[in-house]
């Protein structure tokens, strides 16, 4: 079976793109492992499938290098924004996408045909823990004390259909990101499905740096929704604006947390290539 892909970028985040409206996929899970080798090959954070919609113009499923499926990603999220508009999917600048976190809001800045930047309205952040997979009494889990290996965390856990834990630290770029990333992430005791965790550094109340280790991956040089997950915090603990920049190792991304809740993230994507993947299908049980 062969495949049509495109590998895009945003920002740190490189998937694999496959238009299933003319080419269905079985297996995605499947696929999903066979296609998401990071060190050789094609190389992805996973692949992304763009499908028909009844709720939205496009739906997005998104498949982890593991196989299990993602609920959203924000930097998946407007690379597939650029896909449907640059491969003539739609001709509209405005447009709406279904994920498992929601319907996702979409604006491109496009000029001659070619999309500059893309805005994407995630929604309102999920800070009720009866919603989140975090084991605790507390209603919200904001700057919660919490051990992990050596050293103590003050924790928040924010949810954009896939959990966040978000944590300042004084110097982000020294961190020891692969010592407690994966402590943090298997901390079952506290996180029983797992958790996506964002290092942060305030650098002003305009600029923030984050390091992200996202769950089944590993650390990444960057992630939408990690960056708005700090952004989050850092506004409900005082120490930053609603409008903020954010420093990934990959980028800069823009965040803004609008007085009615809503989080919007702008900033670009492209096309890293094109191509055809061989794929022997196995089918589901």
């Amino acid at each position: 079976m062969r495949i049509g892909f495109v590998k895009m970028q945003a920002y740190g985040n490189d998937y694999v793109y496959i238009n299933t409206l003319h080419q269905p996929i079985d297996n995605p899970s499947d696929l999903a492992v066979k296609m998401s080798d990071r060190h050789f090959g094609i190389g992805s954070d996973g692949i992304v499938l763009i499908m028909d919609s009844e709720a939205a113009d496009f739906r997005m499923r998104m498949f982890n290098p593991d196989g299990t499926e993602g609920e959203m990603c924000g930097n998946a999220l407007r690379s597939l924004s650029k896909f449907v508009y640059i491969y003539r999917l739609t001709d509209k600048l405005h447009f709406t996408v279904e994920t498992l976190g929601g319907i996702q809001k979409i604006w491109l800045d496009a000029a001659h045909g070619n999309v500059n930047n893309i805005t994407a309205d995630i929604g309102c952040p999920v800070l009720d823990t009866r919603r989140i997979p975090v084991v605790t009494d507390k209603p919200e889990f904001v700057n919660q004390p919490v051990q992990i290996l050596d050293k103590e965390f003050l924790m928040t856990t924010i949810s954009w259909g896939n959990p966040h834990v978000v944590m300042f630290v004084d110097d982000v770029g020294n961190f020891e990101v692969t010592k407690y990333g994966p402590a943090i992430e298997h901390h079952t005791q506290l996180f029983p499905n797992r958790t996506n965790v964002t290092f942060a550094q305030l650098v002003s109340r305009e600029r923030i740096k984050i390091r992200e280790w996202e769950r089944g991956t590993g650390e990444t040089i960057g992630c939408g929704t990690g960056c708005c997950t700090a952004v989050v915090a850092g506004v409900m603990l005082g120490l930053c604006g609603r409008e903020v920049t954010v420093d990934q190792i990959g980028g800069a991304l823009s965040v803004k947390w609008d007085e009615n809740g809503h989080v919007f993230m702008t900033g670009p994507s492209h096309i890293v290539f094109e191509g055809v993947y061989e794929y022997e299908p196995v089918k589901n049980n």
